[in-house]
């Protein structure tokens, strides 16, 4: 069999490749000019059974009639592709456009469902990337040397249900919490940069206290640990959304003061998984897996 992979940025596109070919697939990659690294091209001159092809974004028809030509009746998606390049930068062929048209929400969820319709269609079966990366899913408990203080356990209690809130509005899968009080909730940006944004907030909040001296005292009841809450949505379709945290979301919770991250078990993906929580522990961050109740 040769497996279809449709690449979006990020490292996820490589480690999926590598485990299909571990497997013995063949692969053919359907690589985005504005989001797949170029590096994709070197690992195929040094593997033939990998074949890439580079196409835009919006070029619905070029993949089925690649996937076509390659043999390919299996596919995955692996990698993002930024929600504003969805709906912004987005050049449409004629097939998407007519999808794009026919769409009740214009939202993430509802494009790619309606493209793996389509190609289910053409006789293209999208299948879950956690097939070939079970591995890297997120046990359940505590998964770093340090576990969760009474302080960030109640922040994880209450993030989970305020994250778990708005992933069901499709709005986004994180949220990040202080003192039991949400400081960010994630959109477009993504999950780094949610982080970055509460760490900016965190910090506002101590100069403005600080800079108020003998008369205010601790002005902020927020002046206090970030914990950072990651969920699936309640009906994630694990075949092109699947959620990801890899080292340098350890690296922006360092920046931003955040000690505690929460990620919900058996659905979300781990990348550089030993790295991540031998980084992880040595920064003292407690990573803990969250089973969906």
């Amino acid at each position: 069999m040769k497996l279809g992979l449709i690449a979006g940025n990020g490292r996820f596109p490589f480690l999926l490749l590598d485990a299909a070919r571990a497997q013995g697939l063949a692969v053919a990659v359907a690589a985005i000019r504005e989001e797949t690294d170029a590096e994709i091209d070197e690992r195929a001159r040094t593997d033939p059974k990998i074949t890439v092809h580079w196409m835009s974004l919006g070029e619905l028809s070029r993949l089925i009639e690649t996937f076509h030509k390659q043999g390919v009746t299996k596919a995955v998606m692996a990698g993002q592709v930024k929600h504003k390049q969805i709906f912004s930068a987005i050049r449409p062929d004629w097939r998407l456009a007519k999808l794009l048209l026919n769409l009740r929400t214009r939202n993430t969820d509802m494009l790619l469902g309606a493209v793996a319709r389509v190609l289910g269609d053409e006789g293209i079966e999208l299948i879950s990337s956690t097939a070939f990366l079970e591995p890297l899913l997120a046990d359940q408990g505590v998964m770093t040397k340090r576990a969760p203080d009474e302080d960030e356990r109640k922040n994880i209690e209450y993030g989970l249900g305020v994250a778990r809130a708005v992933a069901g509005f499709d709005i986004g899968q994180t949220v990040v919490v202080a003192a039991q009080a949400c400081v960010a909730v994630e959109a477009m940006e993504g999950t780094d940069a949610a982080i970055e944004r509460a760490g900016e907030m965190m910090r506002s909040l101590q100069e403005a206290s600080s800079g108020q001296g003998d008369q205010g005292g601790d002005a902020s009841t927020l002046a206090r640990r970030l914990t950072v809450v990651k969920v699936a949505k309640p009906k994630q379709d694990l075949r092109f959304d699947v959620p990801v945290i890899g080292i340098q979301t350890v690296e922006t919770m360092i920046r931003a003061g955040a000690s505690c991250l929460s990620v919900e078990t058996g659905r979300t993906l781990l990348f550089d998984r030993e790295a991540l929580l031998e980084r992880a522990s040595a920064a003292g961050i407690a990573i803990v897996g969250s089973r969906r109740e």
